[in-house]
């Protein structure tokens, strides 16, 4: 598996939850877009690599057991303080279309689990980017 920054895997999580349901929905590409030009977990990293780090998550998932590697590069690559930012970050993505296809809600599933997300957390996570989300 390839070395990686801990903020090349949080763009990795975001492009695995978007590329989840075969369709990274416009709205998605440009929620990760914002989010890694805005956060401090980011400061400092190079936007310009998005593109390239994009194309290192596809092939990691596309590859033999693609998404049990994802989901150990996550787990490994990630400091635990930063595993609910990680999770976070997903949810962020996951709603930014206002569509959660059963297989996105499966990756979240997964990397809460990964990742030892109690439930609490998650679900205030999860409520939090879905009211950021509501329509009128």
């Amino acid at each position: 598996m390839p070395s990686v920054s801990t903020q090349d895997a949080l763009v990795y999580a975001m492009i695995t939850v978007s590329a989840a349901d075969a369709d990274m929905a416009d709205p998605e590409l440009q929620t990760i877009g914002e989010l890694v030009d805005s956060l401090p977990v980011f400061e400092g990293y190079d936007t310009s690599l998005l593109p390239k780090v994009s194309g290192v998550a596809a092939e990691i998932l596309a590859g033999e057991d693609g998404l049990e590697n994802m989901l150990s590069l996550l787990e490994d690559t990630v400091p635990e303080r930063l595993h609910d930012t990680l999770y976070a970050l997903a949810v962020e993505v996951a709603i930014a279309d206002r569509n959660l296809p059963q297989e996105e809600l499966r990756f979240l599933q997964l990397l809460r689990d990964r990742l030892g997300i109690d439930k609490l957390t998650a679900a205030a996570l999860e409520r939090s980017a879905t009211a950021r989300y509501r329509n009128a």
